[in-house]
């Protein structure tokens, strides 16, 4: 059970974490700099190499490779590149082409409109019911007080559905479907963010399924598989990750009442609580985009992912100077943790909120 801190405790929590994040920060250098252009030529090697062998297509072992170089291109180009630099993490360099205003990924979702829903929405709000929308992403039940109804008995249909399709529903996402269907929000509401939906989409369906599948010429409907192939690989293993660092048994989430005039230490609090981390070796936390160090993001997201793994051994150390549980497990652990809770949650079970108690036997819950 995650206790609840005093003022004090609370206050000084901020202060330990906010000289962290100003020591980490001050540090930023060539070493960083250098990392980021690395992984940027990595994508973009695994990227031509993965197209070329697709040329080549009409022999498996050339379509195998093609599409393992494609897939982990567009991992990383989607989770240590675009995710990271979108959240500013490399601004400090001044380099254009790794401007989280400028910069736009390999992906459906148009970066405007995820850097709305993710970085402010999410980031800001994040597990508070009501608030933050990726929790169940307005479709599925996550969490024991979202109210049930016969729908979410598809829970686990809604759940393999989105991973195969994840960034078509990080796309549709800044529309709030969820809202326009309770009448919150009217659909004359959404025209910016469908025009830019409608652009990003259309520019990206063409080059995967038309342009480079058109390229290798009689090879069209293999490349085309291809293309595809690699758009699943990566859809699964960013759903899994970001799954498994927000969803697994143990985190918490929270009430906009528990929530109202946060300070500085409670908000750090509630990211500690409401995030998980992956267990692994370099290569893993690199092809996670460092998610697997969610903790450790949701404290400091506009810190160079890189440097994570690093201050890993200090937050928890933090965590556990304050009483903090400290999440952490290997990815089956919180992938099996993860699919319990979809398959669990699809029923109309529901736990009442026990002031320092647990609820559903999963969360611990703060005294109030």
């Amino acid at each position: 059970m995650a206790p609840r801190l005093t003022p004090e405790q609370f206050a000084a929590l901020g202060r330990d974490l906010d000289d962290l994040r100003q020591r980490v920060l001050a540090d930023l250098g060539e070493e960083d700099r250098k990392y980021i252009y690395d992984v940027v030529k990595a994508q973009r090697l695994l990227e031509v190499a993965g197209r070329g062998l697709l040329f080549f297509g009409f022999l498996p072992p050339a379509w195998l490779a093609g599409v393992g170089a494609l897939s982990l291109s567009k991992i990383l180009d989607n989770m240590e590149i675009g995710h990271n630099v979108m959240h500013g993490q490399y601004d400090w360099m001044r380099d254009p082409a790794l401007n989280s205003r400028m910069f736009e990924w390999d992906t459906v979702a148009p970066a405007e409109n995820w850097k709305h829903s993710h970085n402010y929405v999410h980031h800001t709000y994040t597990n508070i019911l009501g608030k933050d929308r990726d929790i169940g992403y307005g479709i599925l039940r996550m969490d024991t007080d979202q109210k049930w109804n016969p729908y979410y008995l598809g829970n686990p249909v809604y759940a393999a559905l989105l991973a195969i399709f994840f960034q078509w529903g990080v796309m549709l996402h800044d529309v709030e479907a969820e809202k326009l269907v309770s009448g919150e929000k009217k659909w004359s509401e959404t025209a910016a963010v469908r025009k830019r939906m409608w652009h990003k989409g259309i520019k990206q369906v063409v080059k995967d399924y038309a342009l480079f599948p058109a390229l290798t010429g009689p090879l069209f409907i293999p490349t085309l598989l291809g293309n595809a192939t690699a758009n699943l690989v990566r859809n699964v293993w960013a759903f899994a990750i970001i799954f498994c660092g927000h969803f697994p048994a143990g985190v918490e989430s929270f009430t906009e009442e528990e929530t109202e005039n946060e300070t500085r230490g409670e908000w750090y609090y509630r990211q500690m609580l409401g995030s998980a981390n992956i267990t692994g070796g370099p290569l893993f936390h690199i092809m996670s985009g460092n998610l697997s160090h969610q903790i450790e993001h949701h404290l400091f997201p506009d810190i160079p992912a890189r440097r994570y793994p690093q201050i890993a051994p200090e937050v928890r150390a933090i965590c556990a100077k304050y009483g903090l549980p400290y999440n952490t497990g290997g990815l089956t652990k919180q992938l099996t943790s993860v699919f319990s809770k979809i398959v669990r949650l699809a029923l109309p079970t529901r736990s009442p909120r026990t002031p320092g108690g647990t609820v559903d036997g999963d969360r611990a819950r703060r005294a109030a």
